[in-house]
């Protein structure tokens, strides 16, 4: 053949390309080649020129992880007292939507009410459960309530039913407490104070599990805790009171939750499963980590220490959280509860309760199928 052959062309590709090549020609075509005029520097704030300093990100976090890692730490704060004249009313359910949470957590009420419950994990920071402690009439009241729930337990078996979760039992006793709950708060108020009985009941009663859905979680555990904020509010309990509210009566408290679990099948509410604390609890695993703070011997590892739980437990919150779960849960630690073991890698246990406190507000007061639940009334106001 005399001519002489035409060069082999490029195969077609299956993807379009693009001029962008630092060369004057095309490696894919031969085609000549131009780097595209960058745009000038916009006035726009939204617009982030591809080669400008990335400064206009936008600053939400796009997943929870990030959002407990932005949130600051939550601090103490000294409980207002409630002032006269006193305008109790039943308090009730607001919160529907995401922009609700924004305006509760801007709320200086509910800002408190945080610093309630860091000042609750303050107040048992390197202190065992059967550490000496100021007990007052009230506290000693709040646990024979919590008592006599504990016996209404026992004297309310469980039916014999196929279903895993929700023996029906349980409404039977939960329609008990709530019959007895007024009674159970007056005995708490001054004759000044008796009608916050009507504000207060609700908190009480929702502190136990649900009994339509015969259920329990932590949004329940936080009405507990709302409860013991109104009373604080009330100053029926006071400061040098806050130790034994955790060493005496959350442990009660605690005791109850447990029995009402193990012998109704209570369901989890808004369980995340593996990836969750605990099916049911929160609240513990601050309290007990703030009691391990600066302990000589004892590290978040320690939580894969038999010897360690089995002697300890009684006394540390967040071992005996440990092996509770142990007990009802069957396998390996890792793989039944990943968040706990990792969190078993934190050096120190300061470290663990901070992230605690602020994953609780991530996870729980910032989350509306919780708070969609949480009651405002005149102690808890909706500002």
């Amino acid at each position: 053949m005399d001519e002489k052959e035409a060069p082999p062309q490029p195969p077609p590709t299956a993807f379009p390309h693009h001029h962008f090549s630092p060369s004057t020609t095309c490696i894919n075509c031969g085609g000549p080649t131009a780097y595209p005029t960058p745009p000038p520097p916009s006035s726009n704030p939204t617009y982030i020129p591809i080669r400008f300093p990335a400064v206009n990100l936008p600053t939400n976090p796009t997943n929870t992880k990030e959002a407990i890692m932005r949130t600051p730490v939550p601090q103490s704060q000294k409980v207002v007292p409630l002032q006269p004249p006193y305008s109790f009313q039943t308090p009730v359910k607001i919160i529907s939507s995401q922009n609700d949470i924004v305006r509760l957590h801007s709320s200086p009420t509910f800002a408190n009410f945080l610093g309630f419950v860091v000042s609750l994990s303050e107040s048992i920071k390197s202190h065992k459960l059967s550490d000496p402690c100021h007990v007052s009439p009230a506290v000693c009241t709040i646990v024979d309530v919590i008592e006599k729930l504990i016996a209404f337990v026992d004297e309310i078996p469980p039916v014999p039913q196929s279903a895993r979760y929700g023996n029906v039992a349980y409404r039977t006793w939960h329609d008990r407490m709530s019959s007895d709950a007024e009674s159970f708060m007056l005995l708490l108020l001054s004759p000044d104070l008796r009608d916050a009985a009507v504000e207060l009941v609700p908190y009480f009663t929702d502190s136990f599990g649900n009994s339509s859905r015969i259920d329990y979680g932590t949004g329940h555990e936080t009405n507990f805790a709302a409860w013991l904020y109104c009373l604080a509010r009330l100053q029926i309990v006071k400061e040098e009171d806050y130790q034994a509210l955790v060493s005496r009566v959350f442990v009660k408290y605690l005791e109850l939750m447990r029995k009402l679990q193990l012998t109704y099948s209570l369901e989890p509410a808004g369980s995340h499963g593996v990836w969750g604390l605990d099916d049911y609890h929160f609240l513990p695993f601050i309290f007990g980590s703030s009691q391990l703070i600066d302990h000589k011997y004892m590290k978040p590892k320690s939580i894969h220490n038999e010897d360690i739980l089995e002697n300890f437990a009684s006394e540390y919150l967040y071992l005996s959280c440990i092996v509770f779960i142990k007990k009802v849960k069957k396998g390996l630690f890792a793989e039944h509860s990943p968040m706990l073991d990792d969190i078993s890698g934190v050096p120190n246990w300061k470290k663990v309760n901070s992230g605690l406190l602020k994953m609780y507000k991530v996870e729980v007061l910032q989350k509306v199928p919780i708070m969609q639940h949480f009651l405002f009334g005149s102690i808890i106001k909706w500002k």
